[in-house]
């Protein structure tokens, strides 16, 4: 019986002392994370993040080509969102010769 007693206050001590570094390797990583952020951000960070779908109006079409080329800035933005999951950004569209 003494073993099973020392054999679950061993268990106790040595899952406690888990769930304590685990919380103290989360916090240490979440103030990683928040120095970075702060001291190194992200190159154009000016730039606004747009919700998934709304980047169809990022990319200007221009005027007397306008009816023929929006189904196709619209496709190319469509399967670019759906290719990425809403991740994806079209910077610049070009017509190649």
């Amino acid at each position: 019986m003494e073993h099973l007693q020392t054999g679950f206050l061993l268990m106790a001590v040595g899952m406690t002392t888990v769930f304590l570094i685990l919380l103290l390797v989360i916090q240490l990583g979440k103030g990683l994370a928040a120095l970075v952020n702060r001291y190194a951000p992200e190159e154009g960070g000016g730039a606004k993040k747009q919700a998934p779908g709304s980047g169809q109006a990022a990319i200007p079409v221009p005027k007397e080509e306008e009816s023929s080329n929006r189904a196709t800035v619209v496709a190319i933005l469509s399967a670019v969102g759906l290719a990425t999951g809403g991740r994806g950004k079209v910077i610049k569209i070009e017509k190649q010769p």
